[in-house]
Order: C-alpha cells, then sequence, then structure tokens
C-alpha cells in the first residue's frame, strides 16, 4: 500500500465517517473510495441489463423462470 500526503477538508471527511461508519481517516478514505468503485460497477451492470433488456434480450430468459415456478408449483408450464 503506497503513503500518500493530501489535504482533506475535515468537515467533509468527518461526515463521510459518520456516514460509512468509519473511525479512522485511513478506514474512511478507502471505505470511500472502495464505495465510489462499487458504485460505478454497479451503475454500469444496471446500464448492460437495461440495454439487454431493450434488445429483448431477457424475454427467454424471464420465460425460463416463469416455467420454473409453475414446475414447482405442480403447474404445467404455458
Amino acid at each position: 500500500m503506497a503513503v500518500t500526503n493530501v489535504d482533506v477538508d475535515d468537515d467533509v471527511l468527518a461526515e463521510a465517517a459518520r456516514l460509512l461508519g468509519t473511525t479512522t481517516k485511513k478506514d474512511t478514505i478507502n471505505t470511500a473510495l472502495e464505495e465510489v468503485i462499487r458504485r460505478h460497477r454497479r451503475r454500469a451492470a444496471f446500464q448492460r441489463l437495461a440495454e439487454r433488456g431493450a434488445r429483448g434480450e431477457l424475454e427467454a430468459t424471464r420465460r425460463h423462470w416463469e416455467d420454473r415456478k409453475a414446475a414447482q408449483r405442480g403447474g404445467n408450464p404455458e
């Protein structure tokens, strides 16, 4: 892990620590950076899923799960 010196706004850091539930500056900064990465990845995944839905690629998956649920209930899939 690299050691980096930066000027950080104390009020912003304190608010981030409160929101993240962290107790040290190091944990607050690392957790905040990790959260930014997770949010970006999640947003990108949702975007890809929305694009697939817009192209109609999820219809077969929806039918599969409906058929599977019907089979588990003892019904006949349509």
